[in-house]
């Protein structure tokens, strides 16, 4: 276990140091200062929500606290001040130390300040305390000296394990769901995102409710007359909570039920139309939004921070061929991505379940990129996807290691290396998606006429034009279409068609 013996630069120096390869994201708002639209416009859009959310981002080291005790108020803002605290059960040492990296990038984006970060290395997590009696009290040594106000676990803890090490600590603690949570409530715009968030939190949080003093009182009873009339002890305020929370939570689901019809009709149409789809899908900060603004110019925000884009997208793309697909951006996926989420989020995720293709991007810079690929493949198989088809999109290659590039090319068969930043690869990956994309099924060749003009545009759209002839007596059109308008188109074949 390492410690802290100063509260604020020299803490980070001592956390950096012991992961010396700076896998700390201590730097995951840089990108705002990277980014100009000269460089970066074109790639990636106008950028709207870029200002708004910087627009309230809080700053380390600028204090508003008086000093003066005669001021009527006293005011305090500043960022939350972190201990990370993680348990080391299985693989190495390495893995470990990724894991509790992730959540100082996690805690950064939540808008905290990373003082110190710990591992305990256990057969498995403490029933009581999560790291053992000992180790609790060595963490509230380490609270102490560096000055935090919150400690945040690297896993789920139990409502029993949360009340008793806060009351070893005697500071706030909070678990990876918790904080994962925190900024998915932050980050959410849409009112569908905003209503799964809610829902998510609301079931993170049921079990948890803590009362003191007058919240495990009873209320009266009720009897016949009413008044001071009684037949016994009434339920208690924190059953009356819980009984409330459920009674939203039920309103919540139905109102996410509603806004996945609208989707759900939305996708019909696309179906109906015989539009392919594809489902960008991947690990939080790897790209995805990146790969959407070059693929489609979608102008989706991008940010060097994790879970930056939530609310889905959906755009009209072109192959190199001419065919139109679909191009839909979901929400990121991270290791251990509570239940909860992957819950509420369902409806979302649905979109990667019903495409026809899946770009699985991940992160080449990434010290462990095997892991993204396990954690977002265990959230496919969550929302039965498995049966898609799937290409393994490395990206970020202009910045990757290319022995790292070259293993994962030879691992993942179906695979491409691209960089959305530098557009390397954009064109092959384009290839690649006309070329896995479902094709119609049927070979055709018709003698439209000219009166029937709306037959010849749906072969545009719904199938694959291979040639195409005007003539006195028609349009001769030779093209692969589905089935349904290769019914239409028959009457119009002067010769057999060919499957």
């Amino acid at each position: 276990m390492t410690s802290s013996s100063s509260p604020s630069q020299a803490a980070q120096r001592a956390f950096a140091q012991n992961n010396p390869e700076g896998l700390r994201a201590d730097a995951l708002m840089e990108e705002d200062v990277a980014w100009s639209f000269e460089i970066d416009g074109e790639r990636d859009g106008d950028q709207f929500d870029r200002s708004d959310r910087a627009a309230l981002r809080r700053v380390a080291g600028l204090s508003t606290e008086l000093e003066d005790v005669t001021e009527v108020e006293y005011r305090q803002l500043r960022l939350e001040r972190v201990v990370l605290v993680g348990v080391w059960t299985t693989g190495t040492s390495r893995d470990a130390e990724n894991s509790l990296a992730e959540l100082a990038a996690l805690a950064e984006t939540a808008g905290a300040l990373v003082l110190d970060g710990v591992i305990q290395r256990r057969d498995k997590p403490d029933a009581a305390t999560y790291i053992g009696s000992g180790k609790a009290n060595e963490l509230r040594d380490i609270v102490l000296d560096s000055g935090a106000d919150t400690v945040i676990c690297d896993g789920e803890l139990s409502p029993g394990q949360l009340i008793h090490l806060e009351d070893v600590v005697k500071v706030k603690v909070i678990d990876r769901t918790a904080l994962i949570l925190d900024i998915f409530a932050q980050h959410a715009k849409s009112r569908e995102g905003k209503a799964q968030v809610a829902l998510a939190q609301m079931q993170y949080m049921l079990p948890r409710l803590r009362g003191w003093g007058q919240s495990l009182s009873r209320q009266m009873g009720g009897g016949k007359g009413g008044g001071l009339a009684t037949r016994g002890p009434g339920e208690t305020k924190i059953e009356t909570d819980r009984r409330r929370i459920r009674e939203k939570m039920a309103k919540m689901r139905r109102e996410i039920a509603e806004m996945k019809t609208g989707r759900e009709i939305k996708r019909q149409e696309r179906r109906r139309n015989k539009v392919p789809s594809v489902a960008i899908a991947g690990y939080t900060n790897a790209g995805k939004s990146s790969l959407l603004n070059r693929l489609t110019g979608a102008g989706v925000l991008v940010e060097n921070a994790l879970f930056a884009t939530l609310d889905p997208t959906v755009r009209r793309a072109e192959t190199p061929s001419g065919r139109l697909y679909t191009l839909a951006d979901t929400v990121g996926f991270v290791r251990h991505l509570p239940h909860h989420l992957v819950e509420a989020f369902r409806s979302t995720m649905e979109e990667v379940g019903d495409s026809d293709l899946i770009l699985h991007v991940v992160d080449g810079s990434h010290p462990d990129p095997e892991e993204q690929l396990a954690a977002v493949r265990e959230v496919i198989r969550d929302v039965g996807a498995t049966n898609v088809p799937e290409i393994v999109v490395i990206n970020k290659a202009d910045a990757a290691d290319p022995l790292t590039l070259q293993r994962l090319l030879r691992i993942e068969k179906r695979s491409i290396a691209v960089s959305a930043r530098s557009g390397l690869g954009i064109e092959e990956l384009l290839a690649l998606i006309d070329d896995e994309l479902p094709r119609p099924s049927v070979e055709i060749e018709a003698l439209v006429p000219y009166t029937h003009g709306k037959l010849v545009a749906r072969a545009h759209t719904e199938g694959e034009v291979i040639s195409e002839e005007h003539t006195p007596e028609g349009t001769l059109l030779k093209a692969r279409v589905h089935e349904e308008l290769a019914s239409d188109l028959a009457p119009y074949v002067p010769s057999a068609t060919t499957a």
